[in-house]
């Protein structure tokens, strides 16, 4: 799939119920959002960060498609919240707490926010690596607004000290049909 034609890139994230069945599932539900193709990463299992103690690895992934022609970054952040909620996830009463499901709207194009209600790119991205590594293996080319560097550079700079284990999953254990990398 052709960068050009990428105008979306969703983070995935769970580390709470049976995390990978969770991701896989929400993988596919995300097709509901696509125009066409849907571009995968791999599982990814990863350390927590910024988390309460104890908080359990996560099992990571990114997703990127191109909109359909009816979505804005509201409408599908909105859309996303509500795919979460189905899922099981609770507001928070501590920041980061485990969670069933989490789906972030990382890039939705150029397209910049900085509301009350959300921030487009999403702010913390470039500082992780459980974002960045999945990120890398479906859009590495992409240039991250405001950074002038593409998602593989930055993934590349980054130093930090969190657990990023990529895990070996194929379309016959569950994963999902499109683009699988």
């Amino acid at each position: 799939m052709s960068v050009q034609n990428i105008k979306v890139l969703v983070g995935l994230g769970s580390n709470q119920g049976d995390s990978r069945s969770i991701v896989l599932e929400a993988m596919r539900r995300l097709s509901q959002f696509s125009s066409g193709e849907v571009a995968w990463s791999r599982l990814w299992r990863t350390s927590p960060v910024d988390c309460p103690p104890d908080s359990g690895d996560f099992i990571n992934a990114a997703a990127a498609f191109s909109p359909r022609s009816t979505l804005t970054p509201e409408v599908l952040l909105a859309e996303l919240k509500r795919l979460e909620r189905e899922f099981g996830r609770q507001r928070a009463i501590v920041r980061n707490a485990p969670r069933e499901l989490d789906l972030d709207l990382l890039l939705f194009g150029d397209e910049v926010r900085d509301s009350d209600d959300f921030i487009l790119p999403h702010p913390r991205a470039v500082d992780r690596r459980f974002v960045l590594a999945p990120a890398a293996e479906v859009l590495p080319d992409a240039i991250w607004p405001g950074t002038g560097q593409t998602i593989g550079q930055l993934l590349a700079a980054l130093h930090s000290e969190e657990q990023v284990d990529p895990l070996d999953v194929t379309p016959a254990e569950g994963a999902p049909e499109s683009e699988h990398l």
